[in-house]
């Protein structure tokens, strides 16, 4: 290792790991992660489908920074969130666009009547299939992105052995749409990739790491230290530390 010493090393990282998150805003890691570019377009698809006229919902929208930058069509679009600081920063910021925010914890319980939306998005939050269909009119349309089960699968085991992540392993494209056609939907687009991630500074893991705990279940600079120092290591050799993330996309309408 050359540059700082460790104790050094320590404190910097120490200080990435105490900076607060708030919404669903990786700003911070600007210019210090760069993430290979997926093959579809989650922006340009929900787009396709929304119009003045439509009934949409944003599931899990964070902090609502991507509903917004959507320009949906106020009194007509509604948002749920499960994580009480987003609820309450959407809470502050989404009626005054003319969305209704519901705090949502259980998929299977959606506050909505039945065939009520025309859209329903997801963009990396869980879901009932049975659930969602309930409350698409007929021929409305779901459009979702996740992450899929072996996203940063071998960063974490590296750092933290087995059993640091909370997402099950087959959670990927086969057994998601297995799941929406046995709930009677047509899926009409679906896609699968496992991108490459670099980060450019081990401080930038740091950071990345406390935020997605469910992958990185028990991290912390303390109980990691010396797997980091490795990846400082390597970083001084590449540049870069590198790990596989994994999504797929669908388009599905309820028939």
């Amino acid at each position: 290792m050359v540059g700082l010493e460790r104790s050094e090393l320590k404190k910097l990282w120490e200080a990435e790991e105490a900076k607060g998150f708030q919404g669903w805003d990786f700003s911070a890691l600007n210019g210090r992660l760069e993430e290979e570019e997926l093959p579809w377009d989650y922006r340009a698809m929900v787009q396709q489908h929304l119009h003045q006229e439509t009934v949409m919902l944003d599931m899990g929208t964070g902090g609502g920074e991507f509903l917004l930058s959507l320009s949906p069509p106020p009194g007509r679009t509604y948002a749920t969130e499960a994580y009480q600081p987003n609820y309450e920063l959407c809470q502050a910021k989404l009626p005054a666009y003319g969305i209704e925010v519901a705090k949502v914890e259980e998929d299977d319980r959606l506050p909505y009547q039945d065939e009520f939306f025309d859209l329903v998005i997801n963009r990396h939050e869980s879901f009932s299939a049975r659930e969602v269909y309930r409350i698409l009119k007929p021929g409305g349309v779901f459009i979702t992105q996740q992450v899929g089960g072996q996203n940063n699968r071998e960063l974490s085991r590296y750092l933290l052995g087995e059993g640091a992540m909370e997402t099950p392993a087959n959670f990927d494209l086969a057994h998601t749409v297995r799941d929406l056609t046995e709930a009677g939907y047509t899926v009409e687009v679906q896609q699968e990739f496992f991108p490459e991630v670099r980060f450019r500074e081990i401080g930038a893991l740091v950071y990345y790491a406390k935020i997605i705990e469910w992958e990185f279940a028990g991290f912390s600079v303390e109980r990691c230290f010396e797997k980091l120092c490795e990846l400082q290591d390597q970083l001084e050799q590449t540049g870069y530390v590198s790990s596989r993330e994994h999504r797929f996309m669908i388009l599905a309408r309820r028939g």
